[in-house]
């Protein structure tokens, strides 16, 4: 449920920021083959899920698939990850004025790497991440090894070929800092969800 909440949620809102990009942008936000190798990066981290550790309150009852809560999950939390997609794109266009596309699209692919692997911690729990509720050591060494290779790959010939850039030093703060605003906005939703539907994962 883990894996298939956080799969939903993210893809939705993923899709949500490419249609909006492709409406009001010039090009393409990112391309289909740096789609997939984000994709891929990130499934990784979650194949590692089933090693993790589950909070006893979440084995305290049997639990059954439920396409409603699917649905109620992917809804709510997809257009919170989006929202902060869109951000990238204003902070990009409005604030450092970047009308490089391979930057533009460099920056983007690096960034959501980083964002959906962070979220990830967020969303596994019901409880407050790294201190309520601890993740197993593969699911940490997964997630900071591959936010890693996220923002390393654009400097590297697989970059290259799949039409990334080297990153500026100028635009850390954005791959880096929106993340962390998103976890903390992330927090917040959670806690009006289950308050609404009486569960999280």
């Amino acid at each position: 449920m883990k894996y298939i909440k956080l799969s939903t949620s993210f893809n939705f809102g993923e899709v949500v920021s490419v249609i909006i990009a492709s409406v009001l942008l010039p090009f393409l936000p990112e391309t289909p083959i740096q789609l997939l190798v984000e994709g891929l990066l990130y499934d990784f981290g979650q194949l590692t899920l089933p090693f993790d550790n589950v909070d006893a309150e979440y084995l305290k009852k049997p639990r059954k698939f439920n396409i409603t809560s699917l649905k109620n999950f992917m809804l709510f939390m997809g257009p919170v990850s989006s929202v902060f997609d869109l951000l990238v794109f204003a902070v990009l266009l409005l604030v450092f004025k970047l009308k490089d596309v391979a930057t533009f699209q460099t920056i983007w692919f690096s960034y959501s790497i980083v964002s959906n692997l962070l979220g990830m911690h967020i969303i596994r729990t019901a409880k407050i991440p790294f201190i309520q509720s601890n993740a197993h050591k593969f699911v940490y060494f997964s997630s900071i090894l591959l936010a890693i290779l996220g923002v390393v790959i654009p400097f590297t010939w697989l970059g290259e070929l799949i039409g990334l850039v080297p990153i500026p030093a100028m635009f850390m703060p954005v791959i880096v800092g929106v993340p962390i605003l998103y976890c903390f906005v992330a927090m917040i939703a959670k806690k009006i969800y289950i308050k609404k539907y009486g569960e999280w994962i």
